[in-house]
């Protein structure tokens, strides 16, 4: 049986920062960005190389609604 992929997409402009996403995935796929969004926040974002399970325990934690989670 193949391994699902999932690929992780933050609407940073929607980000407000609060990591909670960030907390609470349990496979370390996301991270804070260095970067600024367009609200002066630094924004949540997929840590290049780590696979996403799918699990969208960030999509429910977060405030905003910035987080979507497809599968490939």
């Amino acid at each position: 049986m193949a391994k699902k992929r999932c690929t992780v997409v933050v609407r940073k402009d929607f980000c407000k920062g609060c990591d909670l996403c960030i907390a609470y995935c349990k496979h370390g796929v996301l991270e804070s960005s260095e970067n600024l969004n367009a609200q002066g926040y630094h924004y949540a974002q997929h840590v290049e190389g780590k696979e996403c399970a799918g699990c969208m325990v960030c999509t429910l934690v977060c405030p905003e609604v910035a987080i979507e989670v497809f599968s490939e």
